[in-house]
């Protein structure tokens, strides 16, 4: 048994979610997760302790296993899924997001707009040759993506904000999961990641986050963010074609 953690009474290990890079199990009210690569932990750990809002409460560290404190709510919505969070939460999650982005920069970069470009034309090519997308598909969602490769003012990203990822209980943020990628890059990129699959909470999340937001980048980081990851989820197991998934997020760019 790990140190540090008593299961007495735990009846059910919960595999949350488990790809070759790591794995998230619950047991109980705690989670562990569980990564081989140490430097991807190191960043989570100091990207709670850094984020002006709230975490999950670290219970201990044991290398390859991070011990975290359940959050209380639930999840603001979930990928494929209607959400049933009220605009408010929605409001409050685009506030959340806002207070992180006003924050001290993490002293990590994030990809420079070349890295960028260059995945993108290495992905779109691998979606065309392939077969896993329609040639005209990839060039549409290319075409809108170029809104998103454009100089940006770095500000503090979680990297990673997808609806899941960010817990409510009732109109209020209880918590911020998942901090692995935080570090320098686009506001708007965290933006568009909140609300993939879920276009129609856009307002709520740009009245709740108090500035001007562009339309056409935020979709150009839709556009982006799928066609980046559709070979990631597939190596990993994952389906981007579920219903109201990465590839639908795609079609609705025709």
């Amino acid at each position: 048994m790990m140190a540090g953690m008593e299961l007495t009474g735990i009846e059910e290990v919960k595999v949350v979610v488990a790809h070759q890079g790591c794995a998230t199990l619950r047991v109980g009210d705690v989670f562990l997760k569980v990564d081989g690569d140490q430097a991807r932990t190191n960043v989570e750990v100091e990207a709670m302790a850094m984020a002006p809002v709230p975490t999950p409460e670290v219970l201990w560290r044991k290398p390859p296993v991070l011990a975290l404190a359940a959050l209380p709510g639930t999840a603001l919505g979930r990928l494929g899924e209607p959400s049933t969070a009220s605009p408010a939460a929605w409001a409050a999650a685009g506030a959340a997001v806002r207070k992180l982005h006003d924050a001290p920069l993490p002293p990590w970069p994030g990809r420079s707009l070349d890295e960028l470009a260059s995945e993108l034309d290495r992905e779109c090519e691998w979606l065309v040759t392939t077969g896993m997308l329609p040639a005209d598909l990839v060039a549409r969602n290319r075409e809108v993506a170029e809104a998103a490769l454009r100089p940006w003012t770095p500000v503090f990203t979680h990297g990673d904000l997808q609806v899941a990822h960010v817990f409510v209980d009732g109109d209020e943020v209880t918590g911020v999961l998942d901090w692995t990628e935080a570090s320098q890059g686009d506001a708007l990129f965290d933006l568009a990641i909140l609300t993939l699959g879920h276009e129609e909470h856009l307002g709520d999340v740009a009245a709740g986050y108090g500035a001007d937001v562009d339309l056409d980048v935020i979709r150009g980081w839709w556009s982006l963010r799928g066609l980046l990851a559709i070979r990631w989820l597939v190596e990993h197991g994952f389906d981007p074609a579920a219903p109201g998934c990465e590839i639908d997020v795609l079609r609705a760019r025709m």
